[in-house]
């Protein structure tokens, strides 16, 4: 059964356009939730110009659902806000700095120690720690070998691809989810997934656990309203429940 996460990241990015507290992220957190969302995300990056560190520890109090922390742990005060706030899921993404956004998943071959290190530091605080990756089979094997719980397949090439040959976008995906079940390791997946490419994305990925996702609905909202849209995309992930 795929669970909904909502990354409020765009809401931030709107309050700190003006200043103050309009929008009010801890309030679109609450509302989320009670609209039918299963978790919030959120990525704080070091210059803060979305979510901030204070944001995170103000929404965790509030957490109903699930919570999971997205980000670069490179930067030790990232993981002290980790450790600090212990969230339900940590997702660690290889962001460089003032990047705009997440653009690549890990390298689990190249960067193996450090994931292994970096995995079992927050799995000792009872974390559940995902890492993002590429729908690349190798990828998919040296995750396995740095015991991460959960993959987040990054879905930017899906997206970019679906309207041009939706079967050939998804090819990868399935293979690499294939690859992941084979290995038990749980499926995440998050990336300029929409209204248009979600439900073709989630009936073809065997196992997806959560979808995480922004922009996309934050954007939606605009036109359509909140409520309303979290429960479109959620129809879209779990038809049966709605």
């Amino acid at each position: 059964m795929t669970k909904l996460s909502v990354n409020i990241n765009k809401i931030a990015t709107l309050r700190n356009a003006r200043g103050g507290q309009t929008p009010n992220v801890l309030e679109a957190a609450i509302h989320c939730q009670s609209f039918g969302a299963d978790g919030i995300t959120v990525h704080p990056r070091p210059d803060e110009r979305h979510i901030t560190y204070k944001d995170v520890r103000d929404i965790k109090p509030i957490i109903k659902s699930e919570f999971n922390i997205e980000g670069n742990p490179k930067e030790q005060k990232f993981i002290d806000l980790v450790l600090e706030v212990k969230p339900h899921q940590v997702t660690l993404v290889p962001d460089s700095d003032q990047q705009l956004t997440s653009d690549h998943g890990w390298d689990t071959i190249k960067h193996k120690d450090y994931l292994s290190e970096t995995i079992e530091m927050f799995q000792a605080a009872n974390i559940r720690t995902s890492i993002f990756v590429d729908p690349i089979e190798e990828m998919i094997v040296g995750a396995k070998e740095v015991q991460t719980n959960r993959i987040e397949l990054y879905t930017e090439s899906y997206a970019r691809k679906y309207a041009q040959d939706k079967k050939s976008a998804i090819k990868n995906y399935i293979e690499a989810a294939t690859k992941a079940q084979e290995l038990e390791i749980g499926i995440n997946a998050g990336h300029d997934l929409d209204l248009k490419n979600l439900k073709y994305f989630v009936d073809s990925i065997p196992n997806l656990l959560e979808v995480s996702i922004g922009h996309a609905l934050i954007s939606d909202a605009i036109y359509l309203g909140l409520e309303n849209t979290v429960q479109m995309y959620k129809r879209l992930v779990r038809p049966a429940e709605m």
